[in-house]
């Protein structure tokens, strides 16, 4: 597996910016699905969501846009990676971004919206190199709520 995917969880990586080399790798690594939380147009020369769908679809990948740009993660963000990884149904997910830490974001806030422990969450995080404990606060708020849901 290329250095350039950092495993989070079991079955979620996050990458920076991808290529189609990039997507060809990920499919020869087993990825099921790859999402994409960069918005176009955000930098000079990134390519288009378009081509990089274009380039997983041809490499047998399911690919989710799901654009994180400078409002910050949403409900609906949220939302829309909660369906995206219902349909990898448990296989490996690859998030990218510029540079992983905002698709490390949208999985830390989606995980907390689940229930799972902000501890947890920002302990994994820490073990793969990306300190998101500023974030503390909201993934405990997440958790809380998704928990006083169930209840």
């Amino acid at each position: 597996m290329t250095s350039k995917f950092t495993n989070l969880t079991g079955d979620y990586f996050v990458a920076p910016q991808l290529s189609r080399d990039d997507i060809r790798a990920a499919a020869a690594d087993g990825f099921a699905l790859i999402v994409n939380n960069r918005p176009d147009g955000e930098m000079i020369g990134q390519p288009k969501s378009a081509e990089l769908e274009a380039a997983a679809r041809e490499a047998g990948v399911a690919y989710a846009h799901i654009p994180v740009g400078s409002e910050g993660i949403t409900h609906g963000h949220i939302e829309a990676l909660h369906a995206a990884l219902e349909k990898a149904d448990g296989r490996k997910i690859l998030g990218f971004c510029k540079s992983g830490v905002r698709s490390t974001f949208l999985h830390a806030y989606a995980a907390a919206a689940k229930g799972r422990a902000a501890s947890e969450i920002i302990a994994e995080a820490a073990s793969a190199g990306i300190d998101i404990s500023a974030h503390a606060p909201i993934l405990e708020r997440l958790s809380h709520d998704a928990t006083k849901d169930d209840q």
